[in-house]
C-alpha cells in the first residue's frame, strides 16, 4: 500500500522512509522468521510487516521502523523481542467447524475405527487428539463440543484435548475461552444453545464457552520448527491444517515427519483441503480429502 501522502505512481519503487522497512531490514527480518518460525516471507509480504509491527514500536516506545530494525537487529534487542514478532506476523484466522467435512468425517469414521482399536485387550486407553496449531483454539474446542455431544447419546468416550501453538497471544485467548459474537454463526445452533454462553454487553456482543467446554482442552506453546515436540507419541488424532502453506518443501518434509512420530499406528493426521502432501515420503495413508492414516 502507497502512502497517501506519497506522490510516486502507485507501480514505482517505494521512497526510503524511516517509518518503512528497507529492503535489506526486511529480508534480514523476513530471514529470522523463517528461520525460527519456518514462515515464509517472499517481499510482497512487507507492506504487511510493516502494519503489524506498528503497535510494537508504540509498546517500545521507538519513533519509527528504521528505530525498530535498529534495536532489534543491531542493538542485541531480538532475544527480548522475538516472541513478540513472531506473535506479530503470525496469521490466526481461524473459526468453529471450520471445513466441517472433516468433523464429520471424524465424527462418523475415525472415532468409531479409533475406539475399536483402543479397546483392545490391554489398550484401554483415553483418545488423544493434539490440534497442532491451534491459534484461539476453535479448533479444539470444536472437537471438544462433538465429543461431549457425543457423550450425551450415552457412548461416552475418554478423551484427551490438546491445542499449541506458536503465538502467545493466540493461545492466551484460546485459555479465556471468549470470542466475538460473529464466531459462533458457524456453531449449530443445538451446540451454541447447550455450549456457548452470550454476554449481555451488547456494545461488545462476545460468546464464551461452558465451563466444560474449556476444562475438556489443555493449551502449550509449541513451535513445530523446533527439533523435539514435548508431545505423547501415540496421538490418535492430528489435526495441522492449513499451516504448510506457509512453509517449504523441505520444511514442510521435516515437520510432518516429526508429527508423524507422534502418531500412533492407526491414527488420523488432517490438514488443509488446499493443501497436499503428494510426493513425500512418509508412512501415511490417503483416505479422504486431506486425510491421512498412519501406517
Amino acid at each position: 500500500m502507497i502512502d497517501p501522502d506519497d506522490p510516486q505512481p502507485e507501480d514505482g519503487p517505494r521512497r526510503p522512509s524511516s517509518d518503512t522497512l528497507s529492503e535489506r531490514d526486511f529480508a534480514r527480518l523476513a530471514a529470522i522468521i523463517e528461520r525460527h518460525a519456518g514462515i515464509r516471507m517472499p517481499p510482497s509480504k512487507r507492506t504487511m510487516v510493516e502494519g503489524r509491527l506498528r503497535r510494537r514500536l508504540r509498546a517500545l516506545g521507538l519513533p519509527d521502523m528504521h528505530a525498530y530494525c535498529r534495536h532489534v537487529l543491531d542493538e542485541g534487542g531480538l532475544d527480548g523481542e522475538m516472541v513478540d514478532l513472531i506473535d506479530a506476523v503470525t496469521t490466526n484466522k481461524t473459526d468453529f467447524f471450520r471445513e466441517i467435512e472433516h468433523f464429520r468425517y471424524l465424527m462418523g469414521t475415525a472415532i468409531p475405527a479409533l475406539s475399536r482399536l483402543s479397546h483392545r485387550p490391554g489398550q484401554d486407553r483415553p483418545l488423544k487428539i493434539w490440534s497442532a496449531a491451534c491459534s484461539t483454539g476453535a479448533e479444539p474446542y470444536t472437537v471438544a463440543m462433538l465429543l461431549l455431544d457425543r457423550a450425551g447419546t450415552g457412548t461416552p468416550l475418554r478423551h484427551e484435548i490438546i491445542g499449541t501453538d506458536i503465538c502467545t497471544e493466540a493461545l492466551a485467548a484460546a485459555k479465556s475461552g471468549v470470542y466475538p459474537l460473529d464466531m459462533a454463526k458457524m456453531v449449530p445452533a443445538p451446540f451454541a444453545s447447550r455450549y456457548l454462553m452470550r454476554s449481555r454487553d451488547d456494545g461488545n456482543p462476545t460468546v464464551r464457552l461452558v465451563p466444560r467446554v474449556r476444562q475438556s482442552v489443555r493449551f502449550g506453546h509449541l513451535n513445530v520448527m523446533d527439533p523435539v515436540y514435548p508431545m505423547p507419541t501415540d496421538m490418535d488424532v492430528v489435526f495441522f491444517r492449513n499451516i504448510l502453506i506457509y512453509f517449504d518443501k523441505k520444511t514442510q518434509q521435516r515437520v510432518l515427519e516429526k508429527l508423524c512420530g507422534h502418531l500412533r499406528p492407526g491414527g488420523y493426521l488432517f490438514v488443509g483441503h488446499s493443501e497436499t502432501i503428494a510426493n513425500m515420503d512418509l508412512p501415511l495413508k490417503q483416505v479422504g480429502s486431506a486425510i491421512f492414516v498412519r501406517s
